[in-house]
């Protein structure tokens, strides 16, 4: 399996797993840096890991990141139905 290098040396493999790749960004840009990362360090790293990557596995993850953003869209707009209707519930 095929792994990148993070701008800090940390590699990571590209074995499909988005939440893995979330994980490393997390790890070595917020946590190293006691979250106080900015914008552009985050982007960065990003850009970084994008470079990296061959243009199959760029649609891969894109793909991956779609669906799982559509299913946390999906699960906030759930969150919001529920508690407008808990909210007037009881009002009768």
């Amino acid at each position: 399996m095929r792994s990148i290098t993070m701008r800090g040396g940390r590699r990571i493999p590209l074995d499909g797993d988005l939440l893995a790749i979330l994980e490393a960004l997390y790890q070595e840009v917020s946590v190293r840096s006691e979250f106080r990362n900015t914008y552009e360090t985050m982007m960065g790293e990003i850009t970084h890991i994008a470079d990296a990557m061959t243009e199959e596995e760029r649609r891969r993850y894109l793909i991956e990141s779609l669906f799982l953003n559509v299913v946390r869209y999906e699960n906030e707009r759930l969150a919001a139905f529920l508690k407008m209707v808990e909210s007037s519930g009881g009002d009768d």
